[in-house]
């Protein structure tokens, strides 16, 4: 860090392992850390916003999953017109 305040210009840099792992196996590694449990089952409790506001999932898993990613891409292909046209650094992210 201290190395990269150094710099004359300011930029972005990835600092990483260069190690390939799953999101499991990150997420293995930090509930090992914090001496967590492990997790089988991910599931959210929607009892509130369901008494409260009457509101129902109308999508499931895999819908909500395939529509974030479409917006991802979406947002992509957004930055990458500003990008084109000069309007925003290739380096720079929102």
């Amino acid at each position: 860090m201290w190395m990269m305040l150094q710099q004359e210009k300011p930029d972005d840099y990835v600092v990483a392992t260069e190690e390939s792992h799953t999101v499991e196996e990150f997420l293995d590694v930090a509930f090992e850390f914090v001496g967590a449990a492990e997790i089988d089952n991910l599931e959210g409790d929607a009892t509130k916003v369901k008494k409260v506001l009457g509101w129902k999932p109308m999508v499931g898993f895999e819908k909500s999953v395939k529509m974030m990613v479409d917006e991802d891409i979406e947002l992509g292909k957004r930055e990458k017109v500003l990008v084109d046209a000069g309007y925003m650094d290739a380096q720079q992210q929102p």
